[in-house]
C-alpha cells in the first residue's frame, strides 16, 4: 500500500510541474484559447497532409494505368 501511495504522490508532483493548454485565470471560452488554436493547427495540418497524399495517390494510379496501356497488359 505504501508503494501505491508513493507512486500517486510522485504522479501528483509531476502533474503540478506540467504546463496545461488553458489559463486557469480566464473564464468561459477564452480559458481554452491555446487549446483551440492548437486544435485548429492540427486540423489544417491533417487537411494539407490528406490533400498531399490524395494528389500523389491519384497521379500514381493514373501513371500505372498509362504504363499498363503502354506495355500492353
Amino acid at each position: 500500500m505504501s508503494k501505491i501511495r508513493k507512486y500517486l504522490g510522485e504522479v501528483i508532483l509531476e502533474l503540478k510541474k506540467a504546463t496545461w493548454p488553458w489559463d486557469a485565470k480566464e473564464k468561459g471560452f477564452a480559458k481554452y484559447r491555446e487549446l483551440n488554436e492548437s486544435t485548429v493547427v492540427v486540423f489544417i495540418a491533417m487537411i494539407l497532409l490528406g490533400a498531399f497524399v490524395a494528389v500523389f495517390d491519384i497521379s500514381f494510379r493514373e501513371a500505372f494505368k498509362a504504363a499498363q496501356v503502354w506495355f500492353g497488359r
